[in-house]
């Protein structure tokens, strides 16, 4: 079931402001909510302003991850998505996708502003995607393989912290994020079935560019 929701966005491309957009339409959407009926999907009303702060933090950033991982997938399916290694590419892009628009429909319900830094996100993303991509399938896949391990540490974090404060009055926040923690892992070893090791330099790679992405959580969390 999950795979079909999936696969009804291949093919779509990310627009680079979709998220502004959708955080435009806040109050749109605020109306379409019945008279009796729960007002969030996934996170619960504010209690307080620290409250509110933490989860626009966690929220904003995991938005910029996803943005970001798209991004680096659009690149990588320019160069290689006329070879073999082009499904395997789109699979994973499309799960992107799914986990892209559910976070922009989370900042939009719960007017949560995207970073400022999206549009940098989007042009370091591709070129990021499509250099790794240039040396090869091997190249994509170890790209992948440090993207995607980054992303998951940093849910598994956010998982600690929110089970630490309140595994019940998070439930579906936690569901959510470990959903999606799950298909960051199963990216994560796909690259590593798919030679990712093989790449010459492969070490010093990936602590480059994992490097890169702890100073992009850093940003997005903060800006």
């Amino acid at each position: 079931m999950q795979r079909a929701v999936f696969h009804a966005f291949r093919n779509e491309r990310v627009p680079v402001f979709t998220s502004l957009n959708a955080w435009k339409c806040a109050n749109c959407r605020a109306a379409l909510v019945p008279n009796g009926a729960r007002g969030y999907s996934v996170v619960p009303p504010s209690t307080d302003s620290e409250e509110k702060a933490m989860l626009d933090r966690m929220l904003r950033v995991d938005h910029a991850g996803e943005y970001g991982a798209n991004r680096i997938y659009a690149g990588q399916m320019a160069v290689l998505g006329r070879t073999q290694s082009g499904p395997l590419i789109q699979t994973m892009w499309d799960q992107e996708k799914y986990h892209l628009q559910k976070f922009d429909e989370i900042l939009a319900e719960n007017r949560i502003r995207p970073t400022v830094l999206l549009p940098l996100w989007n042009i370091a993303g591709f070129v990021l995607g499509a250099s790794s991509a240039l040396l090869g399938k091997e190249g994509a896949m170890a790209c992948t393989v440090a993207v995607e391990e980054s992303i998951s540490e940093h849910y598994n974090s956010q998982i600690r912290a929110l089970m630490e404060a309140d595994p019940d009055r998070y439930t579906e926040l936690l569901q959510l994020i470990k959903e999606f923690r799950d298909d960051e892992m199963e990216h994560h070893d796909t690259g590593l079935e798919h030679d990712a090791e093989s790449m010459p330099g492969y070490g010093l790679m990936k602590s480059l560019i994992q490097l890169g992405c702890r100073a992009a959580i850093y940003a997005s969390e903060r800006v």
